[in-house]
């Protein structure tokens, strides 16, 4: 099976957009601030952008909040006219997903399930909102699976038949690299781990390896 160019997927669309002179809304889910920083910028000037910020994944409380308040930081420095949602912190549907994929590895079922869990919540406030689309800054991290993150969001928009699902690949174009830059730009927040437990936990095995 041939595989999918997500980001070129990305280009076509805003070349569409562009050439239309529409600009669209869109709810762009947002695990945190350096995730987010190249994401805004190349979708800014094609879409009309409501933030959302909803991970129950991370822990603790004052991480969740500390992601969330340089995610503000960061769209109020740039001087971004994009409306942020909070959802309020409550981990209890990730660690119910989590009973028994506790000791699984990074990218694993668990991640896949934490991962659907974000987009489904996310979808629906899309379509509370009466967004055109949604989407996730998920794609541009390399720890994370592309292809299935697309596959999933593409999934979820069929079977709510709401706002669609704006397929991406934010790594192209060297996104990556700018999210590193701008973080430093901006004096970012870096976290060294996903968010959960579990993530911190093989951090830290990692990091004692290394050592």
């Amino acid at each position: 099976m041939e595989k999918v160019n997500y980001g070129r997927m990305l280009d076509e669309k805003l070349a569409e957009l562009q050439k239309s002179g529409e600009k669209p809304t869109l709810l762009l889910h947002a695990c945190c601030a350096p995730c987010s920083s190249h994401t805004l910028l190349f979708l800014d000037s094609h879409f009309r952008i409501t933030l959302y910020f909803y991970n129950p994944n991370i822990a603790p409380q004052e991480e969740y909040d500390y992601r969330c308040s340089e995610l503000k930081r960061l769209v109020s420095e740039m001087g971004l006219s994009v409306d942020i949602i909070e959802e309020e912190y409550d981990p209890a549907p990730f660690y119910e997903l989590a009973k028994g994929l506790e000791d699984l590895p990074e990218r694993g079922e668990r991640c896949q399930k934490c991962i659907a869990l974000r987009l489904e919540a996310a979808a629906a406030k899309a379509n509370e909102l009466e967004c055109d689309y949604f989407t996730t800054t998920l794609t541009i991290s390399p720890h994370k699976d592309c292809t299935f993150i697309n596959q999933c969001g593409g999934e979820i928009a069929e079977r709510s038949g709401g706002s669609a699902y704006l397929f991406s690949d934010f790594k192209k174009h060297d996104g990556y690299k700018h999210s590193i830059e701008l973080s430093r730009q901006y004096g970012l927040y870096r976290q060294n781990y996903c968010g959960c437990v579990y993530s911190k936990i093989n951090s830290q095995k990692k990091s004692h390896k290394e050592d």
